[in-house]
Protein backbone atom coordinates (compact mmCIF):
# COMPACT_ATOMS: atom_id res chain seq x y z
CA UNK A 1 0.00 0.00 0.00
CA UNK A 2 2.89 2.38 0.88
CA UNK A 3 4.55 1.93 -2.38
CA UNK A 4 1.24 2.34 -4.04
CA UNK A 5 1.12 5.24 -2.75
CA UNK A 6 4.40 7.11 -2.74
CA UNK A 7 4.29 6.33 -6.87
CA UNK A 8 0.80 7.56 -7.23
CA UNK A 9 1.90 10.71 -5.54
CA UNK A 10 5.20 10.93 -7.44
CA UNK A 11 3.21 10.21 -10.71
CA UNK A 12 0.10 13.22 -9.88
CA UNK A 13 3.04 15.91 -8.91
CA UNK A 14 4.75 14.76 -12.35
CA UNK A 15 1.43 15.51 -14.29
CA UNK A 16 1.54 19.20 -12.73
CA UNK A 17 4.80 19.35 -13.74
CA UNK A 18 4.15 19.49 -16.77
CA UNK A 19 1.72 22.50 -16.48
CA UNK A 20 3.79 23.99 -13.79
CA UNK A 21 7.77 23.65 -14.21
CA UNK A 22 9.86 23.52 -11.44
CA UNK A 23 11.30 26.85 -12.54
CA UNK A 24 8.15 28.22 -11.56
CA UNK A 25 7.14 26.50 -8.39
CA UNK A 26 10.43 27.34 -7.05
CA UNK A 27 10.28 30.60 -7.35
CA UNK A 28 6.82 30.99 -6.10
CA UNK A 29 8.39 29.12 -3.19
CA UNK A 30 11.06 31.45 -2.53
CA UNK A 31 8.91 34.28 -2.89
CA UNK A 32 6.78 33.11 -0.23
CA UNK A 33 6.33 35.16 2.75
CA UNK A 34 8.33 32.86 5.14
CA UNK A 35 7.38 29.84 7.11
CA UNK A 36 6.23 29.64 10.36
CA UNK A 37 8.25 28.66 13.32
CA UNK A 38 6.82 25.11 13.74
CA UNK A 39 9.16 23.69 16.04
CA UNK A 40 8.34 26.86 18.39
CA UNK A 41 4.32 25.96 17.95
CA UNK A 42 4.84 22.33 19.51
CA UNK A 43 7.24 23.01 21.67
CA UNK A 44 7.04 20.39 25.15
CA UNK A 45 4.85 21.92 27.29
CA UNK A 46 2.36 21.30 30.42
CA UNK A 47 -0.77 20.14 28.55
CA UNK A 48 -0.68 18.04 25.05
CA UNK A 49 -0.58 19.53 22.08
CA UNK A 50 -2.83 18.52 19.14
CA UNK A 51 -2.12 18.81 15.20
CA UNK A 52 -5.50 18.49 13.90
CA UNK A 53 -5.99 16.95 10.22
CA UNK A 54 -8.15 18.51 6.94
CA UNK A 55 -9.27 14.67 6.17
CA UNK A 56 -11.82 13.65 4.03
CA UNK A 57 -11.14 10.14 3.23
CA UNK A 58 -8.54 7.37 3.92
CA UNK A 59 -7.40 3.96 2.23
CA UNK A 60 -9.00 1.79 5.64
CA UNK A 61 -11.89 3.78 5.91
CA UNK A 62 -12.88 5.22 2.65
CA UNK A 63 -15.02 8.08 2.97
CA UNK A 64 -14.76 9.92 6.23
CA UNK A 65 -16.39 13.19 5.80
CA UNK A 66 -17.72 16.04 2.85
CA UNK A 67 -15.47 18.94 4.10
CA UNK A 68 -16.65 21.43 1.71
CA UNK A 69 -14.67 24.23 3.31
CA UNK A 70 -11.33 23.41 4.55
CA UNK A 71 -10.64 27.03 5.27
CA UNK A 72 -13.62 26.80 7.84
CA UNK A 73 -12.69 23.29 9.19
CA UNK A 74 -9.27 24.99 9.87
CA UNK A 75 -10.55 28.05 11.67
CA UNK A 76 -12.26 25.78 13.95
CA UNK A 77 -9.63 23.85 14.70
CA UNK A 78 -7.35 26.90 15.79
CA UNK A 79 -10.38 28.08 17.95
CA UNK A 80 -10.39 25.15 19.61
CA UNK A 81 -6.93 25.36 20.64
CA UNK A 82 -5.04 23.36 17.95
CA UNK A 83 -1.41 24.08 17.82
CA UNK A 84 -0.93 23.27 14.27
CA UNK A 85 -3.14 22.20 11.33
CA UNK A 86 -2.56 19.10 8.92
CA UNK A 87 -3.53 18.88 5.49
CA UNK A 88 -4.13 15.54 3.63
CA UNK A 89 -3.19 16.80 -0.11
CA UNK A 90 -3.17 13.11 -1.77
CA UNK A 91 -6.08 12.95 -3.80
CA UNK A 92 -6.62 9.51 -4.88
CA UNK A 93 -7.30 7.85 -1.87
CA UNK A 94 -7.31 10.50 0.50
CA UNK A 95 -9.15 13.27 -1.48
CA UNK A 96 -7.23 16.03 -0.62
CA UNK A 97 -5.81 18.70 -3.04
CA UNK A 98 -3.18 20.83 -2.95
CA UNK A 99 -5.66 24.13 -3.25
CA UNK A 100 -7.39 22.60 0.25
CA UNK A 101 -3.66 23.80 1.99
CA UNK A 102 -3.82 27.18 0.36
CA UNK A 103 -7.29 27.61 1.68
CA UNK A 104 -6.27 26.73 5.12
CA UNK A 105 -2.87 29.06 5.11
CA UNK A 106 -4.66 31.52 3.92
CA UNK A 107 -7.09 30.91 6.88
CA UNK A 108 -5.35 30.57 10.08
CA UNK A 109 -2.65 32.00 11.67
CA UNK A 110 -0.55 28.53 12.96
CA UNK A 111 1.76 26.21 11.59
CA UNK A 112 0.23 24.10 8.65
CA UNK A 113 1.35 20.96 7.99
CA UNK A 114 1.24 19.30 3.76
CA UNK A 115 0.66 15.34 4.52
CA UNK A 116 1.39 13.79 1.42
CA UNK A 117 3.70 10.77 -0.18
CA UNK A 118 6.55 12.76 -0.67
CA UNK A 119 9.38 11.77 -2.22
CA UNK A 120 10.91 14.34 -4.79
CA UNK A 121 11.96 17.68 -4.19
CA UNK A 122 9.05 19.45 -6.54
CA UNK A 123 6.91 17.84 -3.75
CA UNK A 124 8.66 20.01 -1.51
CA UNK A 125 8.64 23.31 -3.57
CA UNK A 126 4.71 22.84 -3.94
CA UNK A 127 4.35 22.76 -0.33
CA UNK A 128 6.39 25.91 0.34
CA UNK A 129 4.42 27.87 -2.61
CA UNK A 130 1.45 27.01 -1.06
CA UNK A 131 2.42 28.32 2.43
CA UNK A 132 3.08 25.15 4.29
CA UNK A 133 5.14 25.72 7.28
CA UNK A 134 5.80 21.53 8.06
CA UNK A 135 6.13 18.96 5.21
CA UNK A 136 5.63 14.76 6.60
CA UNK A 137 8.59 12.71 5.84
CA UNK A 138 7.57 8.84 5.75
CA UNK A 139 10.94 7.20 6.65
CA UNK A 140 9.52 3.49 5.60
CA UNK A 141 8.96 4.98 1.96
CA UNK A 142 12.58 6.36 1.03
CA UNK A 143 15.86 5.60 1.17
CA UNK A 144 18.56 6.98 3.14
CA UNK A 145 19.76 9.27 1.54
CA UNK A 146 16.48 10.73 -0.44
CA UNK A 147 15.35 10.79 3.20
CA UNK A 148 18.24 13.58 4.20
CA UNK A 149 18.38 15.78 0.50
CA UNK A 150 14.47 16.37 1.15
CA UNK A 151 14.76 17.21 5.01
CA UNK A 152 17.74 19.61 4.26
CA UNK A 153 15.62 20.55 1.29
CA UNK A 154 12.60 21.59 3.57
CA UNK A 155 15.27 23.01 6.34
CA UNK A 156 16.56 25.42 3.14
CA UNK A 157 13.19 26.52 2.71
CA UNK A 158 12.96 27.48 6.02
CA UNK A 159 10.02 24.90 6.91
CA UNK A 160 10.35 21.89 9.67
CA UNK A 161 9.97 18.23 8.30
CA UNK A 162 7.63 15.86 10.64
CA UNK A 163 9.85 12.89 10.07
CA UNK A 164 7.35 9.61 10.52
CA UNK A 165 8.44 6.37 12.32
CA UNK A 166 7.32 2.98 12.48
CA UNK A 167 10.09 1.00 14.15
CA UNK A 168 12.92 1.44 16.15
CA UNK A 169 15.49 1.34 13.07
CA UNK A 170 12.93 4.22 11.67
CA UNK A 171 13.32 5.93 14.31
CA UNK A 172 17.57 5.79 14.65
CA UNK A 173 17.64 6.83 10.90
CA UNK A 174 15.48 9.44 11.62
CA UNK A 175 17.69 10.73 14.18
CA UNK A 176 20.39 10.34 12.25
CA UNK A 177 19.26 13.13 9.29
CA UNK A 178 19.04 15.81 12.59
CA UNK A 179 15.16 15.17 12.55
CA UNK A 180 13.97 17.89 15.48
CA UNK A 181 10.34 16.72 15.05
CA UNK A 182 9.52 12.92 15.27
CA UNK A 183 6.22 10.95 14.78
CA UNK A 184 5.07 7.53 15.51
CA UNK A 185 2.53 6.30 13.74
CA UNK A 186 0.03 3.61 15.02
CA UNK A 187 -0.87 2.57 11.66
CA UNK A 188 1.24 0.11 9.55
CA UNK A 189 1.10 2.07 6.17
CA UNK A 190 1.77 -1.80 4.68
CA UNK A 191 -1.25 -3.68 6.43
CA UNK A 192 -3.19 -0.44 7.45
CA UNK A 193 -3.57 -2.36 11.12
CA UNK A 194 -3.35 -0.49 14.22
CA UNK A 195 -0.89 -0.34 16.82
CA UNK A 196 -1.63 1.88 19.56
CA UNK A 197 1.62 0.88 21.64
CA UNK A 198 3.88 1.07 19.32
CA UNK A 199 4.25 4.72 20.30
CA UNK A 200 5.44 3.49 23.92
CA UNK A 201 7.81 1.15 22.87
CA UNK A 202 9.76 3.46 21.16
CA UNK A 203 9.46 6.74 22.74
CA UNK A 204 12.62 5.97 25.23
CA UNK A 205 14.42 6.11 21.88
CA UNK A 206 13.74 9.40 20.66
CA UNK A 207 16.01 11.61 23.02
CA UNK A 208 15.26 15.03 25.19
CA UNK A 209 15.11 18.06 22.88
CA UNK A 210 13.58 16.05 19.89
CA UNK A 211 9.53 16.53 19.72
CA UNK A 212 7.17 13.45 20.16
CA UNK A 213 4.71 13.30 17.69
CA UNK A 214 1.69 10.27 18.24
CA UNK A 215 0.23 9.97 15.24
CA UNK A 216 -3.39 7.44 14.51
CA UNK A 217 -5.18 5.74 16.87
CA UNK A 218 -6.98 8.58 18.60
CA UNK A 219 -10.94 7.76 18.82
CA UNK A 220 -11.18 9.92 22.07
CA UNK A 221 -9.55 11.83 25.25
CA UNK A 222 -8.61 8.16 26.45
CA UNK A 223 -6.41 7.93 23.84
CA UNK A 224 -4.62 11.26 24.24
CA UNK A 225 -3.99 10.45 27.68
CA UNK A 226 -2.96 6.98 26.58
CA UNK A 227 -0.15 8.72 24.61
CA UNK A 228 0.63 11.75 26.79
CA UNK A 229 1.35 8.47 29.74
CA UNK A 230 3.73 6.96 27.27
CA UNK A 231 5.91 10.34 26.79
CA UNK A 232 3.62 12.37 23.71
CA UNK A 233 4.57 15.99 23.32
CA UNK A 234 1.71 16.06 21.03
CA UNK A 235 -1.11 14.21 19.21
CA UNK A 236 -2.15 13.74 15.46
CA UNK A 237 -5.73 13.64 15.22
CA UNK A 238 -7.92 13.49 11.83
CA UNK A 239 -10.77 11.22 12.19
CA UNK A 240 -11.94 12.34 15.53
CA UNK A 241 -12.13 15.42 14.32
CA UNK A 242 -13.47 15.54 11.42
CA UNK A 243 -16.66 13.37 12.33
CA UNK A 244 -17.78 15.32 15.40
CA UNK A 245 -17.57 18.68 17.11
CA UNK A 246 -14.13 19.80 16.49
CA UNK A 247 -14.27 22.30 18.89
CA UNK A 248 -15.80 20.24 21.52
CA UNK A 249 -13.51 17.21 20.90
CA UNK A 250 -10.58 19.58 20.91
CA UNK A 251 -11.71 21.15 24.62
CA UNK A 252 -11.78 17.19 25.72
CA UNK A 253 -8.13 16.02 24.15
CA UNK A 254 -6.34 19.83 25.56
CA UNK A 255 -7.26 18.87 29.17
CA UNK A 256 -4.96 15.94 28.91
Amino acid sequence: MLSELLAGAIADAAERRVNRPYSEVEAAALTRSPALDALRALAPAERVKVIAEVKRASPSRGPLADIRDPAALAVSYETGGASAISVLTEGRRFAGSLSDLEQVRSAVSIPVLRKDFIGDPYQVLEARAAGADLVLLIVAALDQDRLQALNELIGELGMTALVETHSADEVTRALDIGAALVGVNARNLSTFELDQDLFGSLADQIPAGVIRVAESAVKNAADVAHYRAAGADVVLVGEALVTSDPVRTLSEFLVV
